[in-house]
């Protein structure tokens, strides 16, 4: 296989990069002073992700997810979220999606919300991946239209919200991921808001990820890694650095006949919300 183009290569590592520097703002102390005017808040998560994928035929799948998400590492709760979506195989590298979720939020931190926040969600997604190399790409694109019920309003509020996702997986044993090999993964997904609601964040928030995974079989693969999840809150005063640890499982059915199943694709980075 001929080598990577360069400028293929300059934009993996452009994306990551990004991600590390916003990462290092809540990772080291000295860099987590906010500017002037605006106030750092630290915070400790623990994150437990439940991501189910079934084929069900050449072109179609279904997919699932849950998250459980606490505060005070365990023992208070962040936010809860399920999804659930409908998947277009164009090729085995581009996928389609069109989904539906719903989040609740909670107060959390030292500056909380005044209450508990609904929210209902629509979004459209486009999945692009490259499993030919020994570093596995995957490029993802989502918009979201979300409708958020603040605390203390009777009406939901409208807002849209732009997503990109890059993740790099390395199988540790061999140039394709297996049944019982482990591997590492990294990624970073950005979230910027847009629309007449959206006025002191337009940079919602930024989670930068690392971890390590195994996948057990053909339908099952476990993750864990920490994640650090940079968020400017909706006032644009308070930034959130929540140091997270993330536990997910994936289960992965393919339905259609004589059809081996395909390797899992792990949830990473707070794949969701």
């Amino acid at each position: 296989m001929p080598p990577r183009p360069p400028v293929f290569t300059r934009f993996c590592a452009a994306n990551l990069l990004a991600g590390l520097l916003l990462g290092c703002v809540g990772l080291h102390p000295a860099l987590a002073q906010a500017p002037e005017g605006r106030v750092a808040d630290n915070n400790r998560h623990l994150w437990l992700v439940y991501n189910g994928s079934v084929r069900l035929s050449e072109r179609w799948g279904v997919a699932t997810e849950a998250q459980v998400r606490r505060a005070s590492f365990g023992r208070n709760p962040q936010q809860n979220l399920v999804r659930a979506a409908l998947d277009y195989h164009v090729t085995k590298n581009l996928v389609l999606s069109a989904g539906y979720a719903y989040q609740k939020s909670f107060p959390y931190g030292n500056f909380p919300a005044a209450g508990r926040s609904p929210e209902n969600r629509l979004y459209q997604q486009v999945v692009l991946r490259d499993t030919d190399g020994r570093v596995q790409t995957q490029h993802r694109y989502r918009l979201e239209q979300r409708w958020i019920r603040r605390p203390n309003d009777s009406d939901y509020t409208y807002s849209n919200r732009a997503r990109y996702q890059l993740r790099l997986l390395l199988p540790l044993l061999g140039r394709r991921l297996e049944p019982g090999m482990p591997y590492l993964v990294a990624s970073d997904e950005l979230f910027i808001g847009f629309g007449n609601n959206v006025r002191n964040n337009i940079f919602d928030q930024n989670r930068l990820y690392g971890g390590v995974g195994y996948q057990a079989s053909k339908l099952l693969t476990i993750e864990g890694g920490y994640l650090n999840q940079l968020v400017q809150q909706s006032s644009g005063r308070v930034f959130e650095h929540n140091h997270t640890l993330q536990l997910s499982v994936v289960f992965n059915l393919d339905l259609r006949p004589g059809t081996p199943a395909p390797v899992p694709a792990p949830a990473v980075g707070g794949a969701s919300e």
